[in-house]
């Protein structure tokens, strides 16, 4: 298996979920499943960020003229409905189904065609940028897909390649931490260690904690999230439990 990590960069006006998100740049937009078939596509999606920013977002997809993952920056005649599944003061959980015409498609339709069956999707979405990971099969023919993708994309969003790599796991790879954590997750880490966040019983609760960063506290919250989903993901795929000492180095 392969992991092609890429990025969409939807210029102004071209997207309506892009241009929400980029007023709020705070915000934060992930996938938490997209499953394609040649004719549909449905996902759920989680949304973090300030009751004001979800509410322009919940009405960027509610009021859109089009689907916000077609490439057909235009209504190309697609059915497509969105409800809100859960909403918090800080979170919003959004499923949305669109059906396919002939002169519309998205990623995943695309992913579907050139790529195979069998294909795992994972997205995230935060200002114009909307970064795509997918993985699959050794053999899937990426260049045809990403040349594919270049002719639908055209002139709406810029598009930057990010890596190509195996998922199997080297002897020599970096530790956890340096290779799947940025920058920003790893101070996240680092200081909810140091107060005492993840001991039993908590010493420092999340709003005390955005304080000690400076930062709002749904922010925080996704970066801690997305810190241990990705050290949970490396933990399954490569079978090795994380060295404390390596960890605390690294972060």
């Amino acid at each position: 298996m392969r992991e092609f990590v890429f990025a969409l960069e939807y210029e102004p006006g071209r997207n309506s979920v892009a241009d929400t998100l980029a007023t709020y740049p705070e915000t934060t937009l992930r996938s938490l499943a997209c499953h394609v078939s040649p004719e549909s596509l449905w996902r759920v999606d989680r949304a973090i960020g300030s009751p004001e920013a979800l509410d322009a977002l919940e009405d960027a997809f509610l009021n859109a003229e089009y689907f916000s993952d077609c490439l057909i920056t235009e209504d190309c005649g697609a059915d497509s409905e969105t409800e809100i599944l859960d909403r918090t003061d800080d979170a919003l959980i959004l499923y949305t189904y669109w059906e396919r015409t002939s002169v519309c498609t998205s990623v995943p339709h695309l992913a579907l065609e050139h790529l195979g069956d069998g294909l795992l999707f994972d997205t995230q979405r935060e200002g114009r940028r909307y970064t795509w990971r997918i993985i699959l099969a050794n053999e899937a023919n990426v260049h045809a897909f990403f040349t594919a993708l270049q002719e639908e994309v055209g002139d709406c969003a810029g598009m930057e390649m990010i890596r190509l790599t195996d998922l199997s796991p080297s002897p020599t790879s970096q530790s956890a931490s340096e290779d799947t954590l940025s920058q920003e997750q790893r101070d996240a880490l680092r200081t909810a260690i140091e107060h005492g966040y993840y001991e039993t019983p908590r010493q420092i609760d999340l709003t005390e904690l955005a304080e000690q960063l400076d930062i709002p506290r749904s922010t925080l919250s996704y970066r801690l999230q997305r810190a241990e989903a990705e050290l949970a993901k490396y933990f399954v795929e490569t079978g090795n439990p994380l060295e404390a000492e390596s960890l605390s180095s690294s972060l």
